[in-house]
């Protein structure tokens, strides 16, 4: 199993509600209805661990897959996908992809 860790701010001008409302009615369950997707979840920063500091993302997601091959294919095979992908590229500015296996 991989998992894959992206974080992201919102653009500006892109509200929390505009992109919440987005990801709970299209982003999650277009993602998790892939036959490679194990898990996703978007989890919103809520602070440091330690420290007062605030977050350097507004955003983490957390995507558990089959493998990185399984994902592209069932995302190449999925058309809503590449809608999918569009849109958020219009919430989330620079976001980072992070593709982890466990040690």
């Amino acid at each position: 199993m991989v998992t894959v860790v992206a974080l992201f701010n919102l653009k500006p001008g892109v509200s929390v509600e505009q992109y919440e409302a987005w990801a709970g009615m299209y982003d999650l369950p277009t993602v998790r209805g892939l036959s490679s997707v194990q898990s996703f979840e978007i989890l919103r920063a809520q602070g440091l661990l330690s420290g007062d500091g605030a977050s350097p993302y507004q955003y983490v997601e957390v995507l558990r897959i089959e493998s990185v091959d399984a994902m592209r294919a069932g995302i190449r095979a999925t058309p809503a996908m590449a809608a999918i992908q569009a849109q958020f590229q219009q919430f989330a500015d620079a976001p980072l992809f992070i593709v982890t296996t466990p040690i």
